[in-house]
């Protein structure tokens, strides 16, 4: 156990301690439903208050490997503007960070259908770094003798949301900020870089008691490799929802969801690493609760997958 701990931490300063690479924001497979953790034009787009929660638990049985939970609530406000707030928590070996921001959106609504949402997003990100968690390779090593305590670091962030009853397109960076983690550590610099995210997804209806929606994921983030996400789910009855997806060069997952009630979803995936990482580990657990105040003058549209 202690070398697979010892290897995890590798790969994590690997990923966010050298200025060669690029610090990335945690990445789920429900993206279809926690759109708004990437995207502020998506506040207030189910067009009544939304709330959801999440967990991912990543490479289970691997010590120190990541772990994110995510809350998000929006609403409408009005018939143009859309207000919520999204907070994240994202641990990994003996690093953790916390997320929180607020969202607003504007919509511009070219027929009862069509629409065009601009988002906005700004807050601050509280870093910890624990170098006494991990396993070095030389004790004593200078570049782990000062932990990191509650940097704040800002955030400011935007996004473009097209969405129809049928599909819908969006673009965002989530934030705009660049700086430095770890500065006080001269051998070992972390630059926060900016994450590009396009999400896009599409329902067919196959008739009138099953629906077909593929979907896309794509991050992009200077210095560091495309990561490609894409789905395909299918909605049962209202209810049921069953698919699969895969993740470019990384894992492939299968998706179940049931819708409960008009108010009440729940979604679980389970990820099957594709890389040699597989044999550290037995796969990645994610599962999530969203919660639609309904009201009676405002109908739950009809479920789909965003």
């Amino acid at each position: 156990m202690r070398k697979q701990f010892k290897y995890v931490v590798v790969v994590a300063f690997l990923a966010i301690s050298f200025s060669s690479l690029a610090q990335q924001d945690p990445q789920f497979t429900h993206y279809m439903y926690n759109t708004i953790a990437v995207n502020p034009g998506y506040t207030g787009s189910r067009g009544h208050l939304s709330v959801l929660g999440l967990h991912r638990s990543q490479w289970v049985g691997l010590e120190g490997a990541p772990s994110t939970q995510s809350f998000s609530i929006h609403s409408p406000f009005g018939e143009n503007v859309g207000l919520g707030l999204s907070v994240v928590n994202d641990e990994l070996g003996p690093s953790s960070e916390f997320f929180v921001d607020g969202n607003f959106s504007y919509t511009l609504r070219f027929n009862k259908n069509r629409r065009l949402s601009f988002g906005i997003k700004g807050g601050v990100r509280n870093l910890n770094v624990d170098f006494s968690k991990g396993i070095t390779e030389t004790p004593g090593d200078v570049l782990f003798e000062n932990n990191i305590d509650n940097r704040l670091l800002p955030t400011v962030g935007a996004g473009v949301y097209y969405h129809t009853d049928k599909w819908y397109l969006g673009l965002s960076v989530p934030n705009f900020i660049t700086s430095e983690q770890y500065q006080e550590v001269s051998q070992a610099v972390a630059i926060e870089r900016i994450n590009y995210f396009l999400i896009a997804g599409y329902v067919f209806d196959i008739n009138d008691n099953l629906k077909f929606k593929p979907s896309g994921f794509v991050k992009a983030v200077s210095g560091a490799p495309i990561i490609f996400d894409v789905s395909a789910n299918f909605l049962i009855l209202n209810k049921f929802t069953a698919g699969v997806a895969y993740r470019w060069d990384d894992s492939v997952s299968g998706l179940v969801g049931f819708q409960l009630s008009d108010q009440l979803n729940i979604g679980y995936s389970y990820d099957y690493t594709t890389t040699d990482l597989n044999r550290f580990n037995d796969g990645t657990h994610e599962i999530f609760l969203r919660w639609d105040f309904i009201s009676q003058e405002k109908k739950l549209k009809s479920p789909r997958f965003f």
